[in-house]
């Protein structure tokens, strides 16, 4: 090889050392606010992530310079040497690219209250993912994004360039910063991280397809095994925060006729229309209430069937007919994660059936603290059934959840639940 070949390689190997070098810790490089600052755990969790890569980085750019400069390089031909160096550049681009997924998610916490409330609702996620007899959680962060639905990057996955992502990053579109619909969306992601850790979907499966082959419908329940994995994060969303999942969905859902009536059968998403009518019968099975009936009546009036081609109408009419056996194949289904336990039983529904969630409100009006005192997930749902009851205007929910979401991030920075309880009601903070 020639040594000029040699020499220009060496300086853009030198190059991207020095580069590696300007890439400093977030917790070096990223003004905000105590209480918008991640969780202690996926702090750690990121930055070892990153420091490891880095460091591997490293390792492969040292080794192709002591390649280049000994015996193999010199001997080697200007072809080989620049393809090792292109692979070793797409491997550097690769770590910065993870490096700048995470940098985009941590720069919002900078952001005037965006920062703090995204705090907060990564307190919302943990509690409403925790499930401490089952699995061992791992760090949730929120980030802003636009558009209309929310998504998931689960924990554990791989990760562009390779290594396992090392927290569970949520991505919550900013059109649903408006209300407790936010829930839906935040926990129906929530869902599907926990649906992997319980290893649900390959639990459901073969059930699905079992009862598909003795009712002879196998495309209808082809369909629901098609669906499973986004009906399992509905599920989760409607066991956690209640009637305010259903109506978010709505929210979320409510689009021109065309797309709502789309049947898709790769797409792992329920038809929408359908979509809607499975999360109020999951919801009626878990929170048996007349409101179910009323939700669906009024979906029902937004896209009547009237007007659909016999094809949709034909599907819809065997998917309605099987939900009562699937949503009862659902609820009481035992994975051998849950040892011996039901879903319906795991998810604590007592405490969110409907009157019960307005017997919490009550109280909270009385009694503000008691609200903060709750589980995130279970105001979500306090506040959404109060909604639905139209006892809460919409201005008063907004306020509430400000409210709530900045008291949850400064509770999740300082451990001082007393002290800040006692900040929040002092300054005037009530149900009204």
């Amino acid at each position: 090889m020639k040594p000029s070949v040699q020499w220009m390689l060496d300086q853009d190997a030198r190059a991207l050392l020095t580069r590696l070098a300007r890439v400093k810790p977030f917790v070096l490089t990223e003004p905000m606010l105590p209480a918008a600052s991640l969780l202690p755990p996926a702090q750690i969790a990121i930055e070892h992530f990153l420091a490891k890569g880095r460091k591997k980085l490293k390792e492969h750019v040292e080794i192709f310079r002591g390649w280049l400069n000994g015996s193999g390089g010199s001997a080697a031909s200007p072809e080989e040497a620049q393809r090792r160096f292109c692979f070793l550049r797409l491997r550097f681009n690769a770590v910065l690219t993870q490096l700048d997924m995470f940098s985009d998610v941590i720069t919002q916490r900078s952001e005037n209250e965006n920062g703090v409330w995204l705090s907060g609702l990564d307190v919302v996620s943990a509690d409403a993912l925790a499930m401490p007899e089952y699995y061992r959680m791992p760090p949730v962060i929120c980030y802003l994004d636009r558009g209309v639905g929310a998504a998931i990057r689960r924990a554990r996955t791989r990760l562009p360039g390779g290594g396992e992502n090392p927290v569970a990053i949520i991505r919550v579109p900013r059109e649903r910063m408006i209300g407790s619909g936010i829930a839906s969306s935040l926990v129906h992601e929530v869902g599907h991280q926990a649906s992997v850790l319980l290893r649900l979907i390959p639990s459901m499966r073969p059930v699905l397809q079992e009862q598909g082959r003795r009712s002879g419908e196998a495309q209808t329940w082809m369909l629901f095994d098609r669906w499973i994995s986004e009906i399992l994060a509905d599920f989760w969303s409607i066991a956690r925060v209640g009637v305010v999942s259903t109506l978010g969905l709505i929210g979320v859902v409510s689009l021109p006729r065309p797309f709502v009536f789309r049947l898709n059968l790769d797409d792992p998403h329920p038809m929408p229309w359908l979509r809607v009518k499975l999360s109020c019968a999951i919801g009626n099975a878990l929170y048996p209430h007349r409101q179910w009936r009323g939700i669906a009546e009024m979906w029902e009036s937004f896209y009547p069937l009237a007007s659909l081609d016999e094809e949709r109408r034909g599907v819809i009419a065997k998917v309605q007919a099987a939900l009562p056996e699937f949503i009862s194949l659902l609820v009481n289904h035992r994975p051998k994660s849950l040892n011996g336990r039901t879903l319906r039983e795991v998810m604590e529904t007592e405490a969110r059936q409907p009157e019960q969630l307005a017997a919490y409100f009550q109280e909270w009006v009385q009694d503000p603290g008691k609200m903060y005192r709750s589980s995130p997930a279970l105001a979500f749902a306090v506040l959404g059934q109060a909604k639905m009851n139209n006892i809460l205007s919409p201005e008063d929910e907004a306020d509430l959840l400000a409210k709530l979401l900045n008291y949850w991030a400064m509770r999740s920075t300082l451990d001082m639940s007393g002290v800040l309880h006692e900040l929040s009601y002092d300054a005037g903070t009530s149900v009204y």
